[in-house]
């Protein structure tokens, strides 16, 4: 009884049906992969509460993959479908660890559902359109139609791209004032009006090179004369699906936009073109554009609204850091090109370089700059005088503008201004070599920071022979490669011995985990092991695993798994990034494990537990190497 009243509709009842209930309940134990209900097999013959455990519903479909309705945890019951209907079960059910249920009966139900309206209702309206509309989206999201980047087109009314000012004229206009008025408004259309102020005609640019141009014809004519009819119109409640279609159909580039009869506006394929970027490609040319610091800084504060955006059309997490870190690169070297004005040509040549999470293409917000440079060797000692006094000035100037554009400084001086990460060819490869040869904690530490880096600008080719000299000193190091799964092994995922979540006790952060440091990080950590143990030199963690998938044996078996498991734990932390931006509040990684879903701590608690697996894997692997000087 006391478990019945904390849970939904049991609540509802008086304490006298309460207890009626109550002594009809039988009780079972299910082992972790047993199968509960099946698939158009017999109907359930009772209701049961998940007492303690988890399962998960989902749909086989011939050929396809599986569709996981939900996962249901403690409180939540099923079977209700089949107990209703009374002729097969609709789903499967499965009991994805040791699982207790409370059973009551289908008399009992069936009696409870007639004589209590609120109790009928609540499973009628939660229960049932939980399950149909899941069921639905789902497979909506299976579909091709759907499917990827073009998302946009099925679920953007027209009327939103459509908030441009019309640019009008009348049918006896020449056409030489008609081009002018193009020209000075910098459109590509015109919408001709009649006498009374009804669009009878549009001209658009490509008549004026078709039908003016290259027939030589007299430009004193009226418009109206190469204008084309009829108009193509479009309701701006209509997805730009139709009208793209109508495009494509009609072989037109311009579409007037009407509401409930009034002209709106008009829409382009140009503008189809965007939505189809989702943005960036707008946001990319504005940067390309901008000739000063000042103007770059108003830019960079439109990222979060593609993210947002992203988010809402249920792009996947390495989908959104891709294009962030795509942004923010055109960002940095528009900084650079700027810069090199400013300073003029460098006197050696020099490639700009990333780590950290811009080096592997995971940014998510704003995060530190973490960068460096790498200059071609001196050949005298004027040349690295005239090269030293060149780039101290510059890589303040590029530190100090990336910070007015929303990239913060690194707290740890992991910048191509501090002297230390501005460095020609040998230098570097110095570096390298003595933290592999001689892998103290400090070297290490430098390691997991500098062998992320990524090329930006410049000269490309000194970060590829650099990267190259990396792969080739790195042969043979088992010594390094033990002392680095040492450290990585030592950031464990935040889940206790009873699959509970550990979080910080006291503090800022209190009753919270690090979905940076101690999610993503690790996942981060051993794609980087493995990647440097098979001389695989891609940055990115994706396509590290994607690489190593034929060759290194712990991805062969569990690589599929750890990609997962990366985008899930990237996209729950994006999401929670995202909210705090929208409440006004500055992005951190904290979350409250019991603000989740019960579907979300599932996830989480299975990709913390596949990283736990694989780091007890790197254990038994470098383990002669961990231990010993």
């Amino acid at each position: 009884m006391e478990f019945l009243k904390n849970t939904q509709p049991f609540q509802l009842l008086d304490e006298r049906t309460l207890a009626a209930v109550s002594d009809g309940i039988t009780e079972a134990i299910y082992p972790a992969g047993s199968t509960i209900l099946k698939q158009d097999g017999p109907p359930s013959e009772y209701l049961r509460i998940i007492k303690k455990g988890g399962v998960k519903v989902y749909i086989a479909l011939d050929g396809e993959e599986d569709v996981v309705i939900d996962y249901r945890a403690e409180g939540d019951s099923f079977g209700l479908l089949s107990l209703v209907g009374g002729d097969r079960s609709r789903a499967n059910v499965v009991a994805y660890e040791d699982t207790s249920c409370y059973l009551i009966d289908k008399k009992t139900i069936q009696g409870l559902m007639e004589t209590n309206p609120a109790f009928s209702e609540f499973f009628y309206k939660s229960f049932l359109n939980k399950y149909i509309d899941k069921t639905y989206k789902e497979m909506h999201n299976k579909s091709l139609l759907y499917g990827g980047g073009e998302k946009l087109f099925f679920t953007t009314p027209v009327g939103e791209l459509a908030s441009r000012e019309l640019i009008t004229a009348g049918l006896d206009t020449s056409i030489r004032e008609s081009a002018e008025l193009m020209s000075a408004n910098k459109v590509s259309c015109l919408v001709l009006l009649d006498s009374d102020g009804i669009a009878a005609g549009i001209v658009t640019d490509r008549d004026l090179r078709e039908k003016v141009v290259s027939k030589a014809r007299n430009v004193s004519d009226p418009v109206s004369a190469i204008m084309t009819v009829p108009l193509m119109k479009v309701e701006a409640r209509e997805y730009c699906f139709e009208a793209l279609l109508k495009m494509i159909r009609y072989n037109i580039h311009h579409l007037l936009v009407v509401d409930e009869g009034r002209l709106k506006g008009i829409i382009t394929n140009h503008d189809l073109m965007m939505l189809q970027g989702t943005s960036p490609i707008s946001v990319a040319m504005e940067i390309e554009a901008q000739q000063t610091i000042d103007g770059l800084a108003p830019v960079a504060g439109k990222i979060n609204k593609i993210v947002a955006l992203l988010l809402k059309e249920g792009a996947r997490a390495s989908n959104i850091t891709r294009i962030i870190s795509e942004i923010n690169d055109r960002m940095v070297r528009r900084v650079l090109e700027i810069a090199e004005r400013k300073f003029g040509a460098p006197p050696l040549s020099y490639c700009w370089i990333a780590f950290g999470s811009e080096g592997r293409k995971e940014q998510t917000f704003k995060t530190d700059q973490d960068n460096a440079i790498i200059y071609e060797n001196p050949k005298s000692e004027e040349d690295e005088k005239r090269a030293l006094e060149y780039f101290s000035g510059f890589t303040v100037f590029v530190r100090d503008s990336l910070v007015r554009c929303g990239f913060p400084l690194c707290p740890a001086n992991y910048m191509a201004s501090n002297p230390k990460w501005c460095q020609p060819v040998k230098s570097w490869e110095s570096l390298f070599y003595r933290w592999i040869s001689s892998p103290t904690p400090e070297s290490v530490l430098h390691s997991l920071i500098f062998f992320d880096f990524r090329p930006l600008s410049g000269n490309l080719k000194l970060a590829e022979n650099l990267r190259v000299y990396l792969e080739k000193i790195l042969k043979g190091q088992n010594i390094f490669l033990a002392r680095m799964a040492s450290v990585i092994t030592n950031n464990r995922p935040p889940l206790g011995f009873f699959r509970t979540f550990v979080v910080e006790k006291s503090g800022e952060h209190k009753d919270r985990l690090d979905l940076k440091l101690r999610g993503v990080g690790p996942m981060v950590d051993i794609a980087r092991l493995f990647a440097l143990e098979s001389g695989v030199m891609e940055t990115s963690t994706l396509e590290r695993i994607k690489a190593m998938k034929p060759v290194h044996p712990v991805i062969i078996e569990l690589g599929d798994e750890l990609e997962q498991a990366f985008e899930f734990i990237s996209l729950l932390r994006i999401h929670h990034q995202m909210g705090l931006i929208e409440r006004g509040l500055p992005p951190d990684n904290f979350i409250n494990p019991n603000r989740l879903s019960n579907m979300e701590k599932k996830s989480l608690r299975e990709s913390f537990q596949l990283v736990l697996k694989i780091q007890d894997a790197i254990v038994e692997l470098f383990r002669a190497g961990m231990v010993g000087g």
